[in-house]
C-alpha cells in the first residue's frame, strides 16, 4: 500500500528529537498527510544499522517516500536501507531528511532548511534532484570486510578519530554540534600523527602521502560545517577526493577558517583530484581510521565506488 514512512531516531540531537516527536509528526502530517512512523530502538554497529532494516521494511511496504529524521548518521543508515543486493529495493522511492542531529552536514550542500517547518515544507513542495551515491568496502572493527553505502562523505585519518572523540563526547554536545566538533577535533589533533596511505583511482591518479585527512567527497561540508569539498556536486557521477598530507596540529589551529570557508583547497598541503573510484591502503603498522557521515564504523584499507544518479531525494 503507497504510505509516507518516517525513520525516526529519537536519540538524535542529545534526545531532543524524540521528545519533539509529537509536534514534529504534526507538522509532517499537516503537509503530507498521514504518516508511519518506525523508530529506531538501539545505535548502530558495522554490521547492523537499524534505521537501515525499518527502511528497508517500509519500502517493502509500499513506502513511496521514506523521511529520515536524525542526524548525519540516521540519514546515512536510511540510505543503506534502499538498497539491498547491491540494487535499490524500489527505484521510484524518494528519500527525504530532516535533520535533527549533531552535524546537520548533509542538508548544507543543498541549502535545505534546519528548522523542521520550513524543512517539512520544502519536502511538500515535490522538487527532486536524483543524486549519486557511495558504496564503501572496508575492515570493521572486528577485522571483517564490510561494504556499506554513504551519500555524504566518507573520509580517513585524523576525521576518522575525532569523530569517535564526538561520538564519546558528553557535555560538549550541550554546547552545540559547532563546539563538540572543534574541541573534538583540536583535542584529537594535539596526539594525532600523520600516517602512510597509498591511494589510487580510476582516472591513474597515484600517490603514497602522510595522510593527515583524506575525504572522498560526494557532498561538500563534515564536521558541522567544514566546506571541505567546496566544489563537490553530488550528481556529477564522480567523487572529489580531497588530499590533506602531513596535516598537524598548528595547520588545525592557524587555517580552521579557511577550512569553514572552503579556502583550504589552494593551499600547499592540499590536493583534489576527481575520480569515480578510490582505494586506500595504508603502509604502516598503526590503523588508519574511517569516518562515514559522522559514524566510525572500521578502518583501511578500503575502496571507494560512486553509483550515479542512484537516488532520489526530495530537496
Amino acid at each position: 500500500m503507497p504510505h509516507v514512512a518516517a525513520v525516526v531516531n529519537p536519540r538524535s540531537g542529545g534526545g531532543r528529537t524524540g521528545r519533539a516527536w509529537r509536534v514534529i509528526s504534526q507538522t509532517i502530517e499537516k503537509e503530507l498527510g498521514p504518516v508511519r512512523t518506525h523508530f529506531t530502538a538501539a545505535p548502530s554497529t558495522p554490521h547492523f544499522l537499524p534505521a537501515a532494516k525499518l527502511t528497508s521494511r517500509a519500502l517493502k511496504t509500499g513506502a513511496q517516500l521514506v523521511i529520515a529524521v536524525g542526524g548525519d548518521g540516521t540519514i546515512d543508515e536510511v540510505v543503506n536501507g534502499f538498497f539491498e543486493d547491491g540494487a535499490p529495493i524500489n527505484p521510484e522511492a524518494h528519500l527525504a531528511i530532516l535533520n535533527a542531529g549533531t552535524g546537520g552536514d548533509f542538508r548544507r550542500t543543498f541549502d535545505m532548511p534546519e528548522e523542521t517547518a520550513e524543512g517539512v515544507k520544502r519536502i511538500a513542495s515535490g522538487d527532486t534532484r536524483r543524486i549519486d551515491i557511495g558504496k564503501l568496502t572496508f575492515i570493521a572493527e572486528d577485522g571483517q570486510e564490510t561494504t556499506r553505502y554513504f551519500n555524504n562523505i566518507a573520509s580517513f585519518g585524523l576525521s576518522g578519530e575525532t569523530v569517535r572523540a564526538v561520538n564519546n563526547a558528553t557535555w560538549q554536545k550541550s554546547f552545540g554540534g559547532n563546539f563538540a566538533f572543534t574541541w573534538a577535533t583540536l583535542m584529537t589533533a594535539w596526539r594525532h600523527k600523520p600516517r602512510p596511505v597509498k591511494i589510487e583511482t580510476d582516472e591513474g591518479f597515484e600517490t603514497v602521502a602522510n595522510i593527515g585527512l583524506a575525504a572522498v567527497a560526494n557532498g561538500r561540508y563534515f564536521g558541522s560545517g567544514l566546506k571541505v569539498a567546496p566544489d563537490a556536486e553530488p550528481d556529477d557521477g564522480l567523487f572529489d577526493l580531497v588530499i590533506m598530507r602531513d596535516l598537524g596540529f598548528m595547520d588545525l589551529l592557524t587555517g580552521g577558517g579557511d577550512l569553514r570557508e572552503g579556502k583550504h583547497v589552494n593551499g600547499p598541503k592540499v590536493e583534489v583530484v576527481r575520480a569515480r573510484s578510490v582505494t586506500a591502503t595504508p603502509l604502516g603498522t598503526e590503523p588508519v581510521l574511517i569516518d562515514v557521515d559522522g559514524e566510525g564504523p572500521g578502518r583501511l584499507p578500503a575502496r571507494f565506488e560512486i553509483l550515479p544518479g542512484a537516488l532520489t531525494l526530495r530537496c
